[in-house]
């Protein structure tokens, strides 16, 4: 055997000195979960800086030849275990006067590891080469790559000075603000106020998803003076950086350097002031800390603590539930179960990886497969019994796995999923679901994205006894709550007339005293399916508009059938809500009624040809009811009919959902005359967002008109698309094409019966799907199993009736 030194030298030139802009891997394995806590440490290429477990660095070896690692292990320190902890501070986990995580400490040790045979040297050790000690002290002293990528959870970003402060006017208008009894000038609120630092007018917050906060003075007043800065009244104490300053023009908060003075001008000494409200990153961090998890998360039932395969919990990276509780679900199916991890080996999905596996998706959702089903990593953490040595019981909470990795690859095409904010369960599973598509463009029957996909069918009935047919696939079906279908009518009433009784004598309603709506699944399902009006269709055969009935089925039962709660609607005054509302929902469900079987005999198809006055009588007008309404609640009456045309007069709640949220377009000024003269031009749109509404089943031209009509927002152009089936019919369309007979858009799509077996729940704690939390229900080995991060047990009560996302198995009849 020739000497371990010279084996290395002879290897020096595969090893490389990291420069600044490498990423190097050292934290975890990239093919596994390993890492240097790991029995078998991790080691780190010398070449490529990637890092492999013990069980996979040979196979890195036999595709690259490397043969020098750096091998780092860490071994668990004793420390001292009556550390007092301290209340978090800080909006932060793991860092000075955040949340405590913890960790134990670990002790590091280094060997450089030369394969295939596993000789070793010590390191560090004059002995080596000066290429090789260099390249270790790179790595050792570089920030990790995994670390780059992660964003400390619920960390605030740092405020920034704001460019409004320095130069501030303040209008010398005598105004002087006392030191408490303060109000909104506009309101009776009393709480979450904030000081215009301009012109020294208090005024209330922001009005809330569900209803509380303030009434939007502030902003109002901002929006008629542009005056820019304004401190939240109740957080201004001696510690002037601690006050909330908000710069409505920046829409942040800010830095104000010259607060004091700012203040003084209106008569505040801020050094007597005592602290009374919350800041805006203070109530974030309390309502992480002091969540009410309630019947979802099952707090307070005796859950007992699974583990081993397919029961290994996700550790949140920092708003991460979203993921984690869609992927646990999603690898409990058979169709991903089967492709990235029975079917599918760590060792062949390296092979098949580019240089660089950390980037591709097949890799590291098999990765995520075979840390979540194999067991490898679901391990209870030990405890030891403080009056012996043996280890005597184990804790509740599993450590679990990061999905680092696989966040970081599939996110990579979505900019909102790379942030550490809190997400819509139901858009990152599309947008998985979208991917692993794409993924497997080439192999389509390795998709196993596609046991989730159906076709749904539109039937357009006009008045002229015809009909037309629209046809789309999709990954869901999404369905709105009937209220009115409640089976308990009768004790809500009693409630409201409870709850009034409350309120006159200023007393509030307990949460255990509140009655909630209790909807059957069966009354959403049939609402789904319930005929439709359609005002203002044009016929084809009339030549005229008219009004037409529209009714939606499926043309094919999927292997999983997932169900969407719309759960977010307007309320009275048009404020966003959350609906309270429970939702029975049975173990087996069967859909057989809602197959929709094409053209039947006797009907006749509406003629394709589009007359050329359609053309003029399509011009977009705005319905003036929408519009009437819409400046009544103080809308400016030209944006109210831009808002009308752009959701192609759906309703007043559209129109004003895309109001508030293009209020601060640059042309949303601009006339709409104008705006129309390049209505015609299709080829401004962003292809991708073609591609993807067309891999939704819609035609490409379809697909161009419905992204101009909407702006290029592809929730809006799928809206539009469904709110004007009329315009699935080419006016190019040539007249033979309906003696063809087309490939069904469901070819090549699984289908079968349409009864159905609950096998999971993702449910949602909070007043809206960009807050809160996620938790997973999940029916495996004959027990209902929760999902929450990295706490798995077996579940005492699952809340069937409080599901934002329901999965269903199809039964084999």
């Amino acid at each position: 055997m020739s000497d371990p030194m010279d084996l290395l030298r002879s290897n020096l030139s595969r090893v490389r000195i990291p420069e600044p802009t490498n990423r190097i891997y050292k934290q975890e394995c990239c093919l596994s979960f390993d890492t240097p806590r790991s029995e078998g440490g991790l080691f780190i290429d010398m070449n490529t800086f990637l890092a492999f477990g013990k069980d996979c660095v040979a196979w890195n070896y036999e595709k690259t030849g490397n043969k020098v690692y750096l091998h780092i292990k860490q071994t668990k320190k004793v420390v001292a275990e009556d550390r007092p902890l301290k209340k978090p501070t800080l909006l932060g986990i793991g860092i000075d006067g955040g949340f405590d995580n913890s960790e134990l400490e670990y002790e590091e040790t280094y060997t450089i590891v030369i394969l295939p045979d596993h000789v070793t040297l010590p390191f560090p050790s004059v002995e080596l080469p000066e290429k090789v000690r260099l390249a270790v002290d790179a790595i050792l002293m570089a920030e990790g790559a995994e670390r780059k990528e992660q964003v400390a959870a619920w960390i605030a970003d740092k405020k920034q000075t704001s460019a409004y402060a320095m130069n501030l006017q303040q209008i010398d208008n005598g105004v002087i603000v006392p030191p408490s009894g303060w109000k909104c000038i506009k309101c009776d609120k009393t709480d979450n106020l904030w000081l215009n630092l301009t012109d020294g007018m208090i005024l209330c917050g922001r009005k809330n998803w569900d209803g509380t906060g303030g009434n939007n003075h502030a902003i109002d007043h901002y929006n008629e003076t542009h005056y820019p800065l304004a401190v939240k009244l109740g957080t201004i104490t001696a510690d002037l950086e601690a006050a909330d300053v908000f710069s409505y023009p920046e829409d942040e908060s800010v830095l104000d350097p010259l607060l004091a003075q700012h203040l003084a001008h209106f008569g505040i000494d801020f050094s007597s002031l005592q602290k009374t409200e919350m800041t805006t990153a203070e109530r974030e961090l309390d309502q992480n800390t002091n969540f009410d998890w309630n019947r979802i998360q099952e707090s307070g039932q005796d859950v007992e603590p699974i583990c081993g395969p397919g029961y290994t919990g996700l550790v949140n990276l920092g708003n991460s539930c979203y993921l984690a509780a869609t992927m646990q679900v999603v690898f409990s199916t058979h169709s991903f179960y089967s492709r990235y991890h029975t079917n599918q080996s760590l060792k062949v999905a390296f092979e098949m990886a580019p240089a660089d596996p950390t980037v591709d998706l097949n890799m590291q959702l098999t990765k995520l497969a075979h840390g979540l089903l194999s067991g490898k990593y679901s391990i209870p953490d030990l405890e030891k019994d403080e009056n012996a040595n043996a280890t005597s019981t184990t804790r509740a909470k599993q450590e679990g796995i990061p999905p680092r990795m696989f966040k970081a690859v599939i996110a990579a095409s979505h900019p909102e999923f790379s942030t550490m904010r809190q997400q819509d369960a139901l858009e990152f599973f599309l947008h998985f679901l979208d991917q692993v598509e794409r993924a497997n463009a080439g192999k389509p029957e390795l998709d196993p994205a596609k046991s989730f996909k159906f076709g749904v069918e539109d039937r357009i009935l006009c008045s002229s006894g015809k009909v037309t047919y629209n046809s789309r696939l999709d990954y869901i079906l999404s369905l709105n709550i009937p209220l009115h279908e409640a089976t308990n009518k009768q004790e809500l009433e009693e409630f409201h007339k409870f709850k009034a009784e409350k309120i006159s004598e200023g007393k509030e309603v307990s949460s255990d005293e509140i009655v909630r709506p209790r909807v059957p699944l069966e009354a959403c399902l049939a609402n789904f399916s319930a005929p439709e009006e359609i005002h203002d269709f044009y016929s084809t055969a009339l030549k005229a508009k008219t009004t037409a009935i529209k009714t939606t089925g499926l043309t094919s039962f999927p292997d999983y059938l997932v169900l969407h709660m719309r759960k977010f609607v307007m309320e009275a005054g048009w404020v966003p809500k959350k609906l309270d509302v429970y939702i029975d929902v049975p173990d087996i469900i069967d859909i057989s009624h809602m197959r929709s079987n094409g053209l039947q005999p006797g009907e006749e198809l509406l003629p394709e040809g589009v007359p050329g006055d359609e053309v003029e009588s399509n011009k977009p007008l705005p319905n003036e009811d929408i519009v009437s309404q819409l400046v009544s609640m103080g809308f400016n009456h030209h944006h109210c009919e831009k808002a009308a045309i752009r959701t192609s007069n759906a309703g007043v709640e559209e129109a004003m959902n895309w109001l508030l949220s293009h209020m601060e377009d640059p042309d949303i000024d601009v006339p709409i005359s104008q705006e129309a003269q390049g209505a015609d031009t299709l080829s401004s749109v962003d292809q991708s967002k073609v591609d993807t509404l067309i891999s939704f089943g819609f035609q490409e031209e379809i697909a161009r008109k419905a992204l101009k009509a909407s702006g290029g927002d592809i929730e809006k152009a799928t809206d539009w698309i469904f709110n004007n089936p009329e315009a699935s019919v080419s006016s190019d369309m040539d007249a033979t094409t309906s003696n063809t007979t087309p490939t069904p858009i469901d070819a090549g799509l699984p289908d079968g019966g349409g009864r159905y077996r609950l096998i999971g729940i993702v449910s949602h704690i909070g007043t809206s799907t960009q807050c809160g939390h996620y938790v997973a229900h999940i029916f495996k080995d004959g027990r209902w199993v929760i999902f929450n991060d990295d706490k798995i047990g077996a579940s005492v009560n699952p809340p069937k009736d409080m599901g934002y996302l329901y999965f269903f198995e199809r039964l084999n009849s």
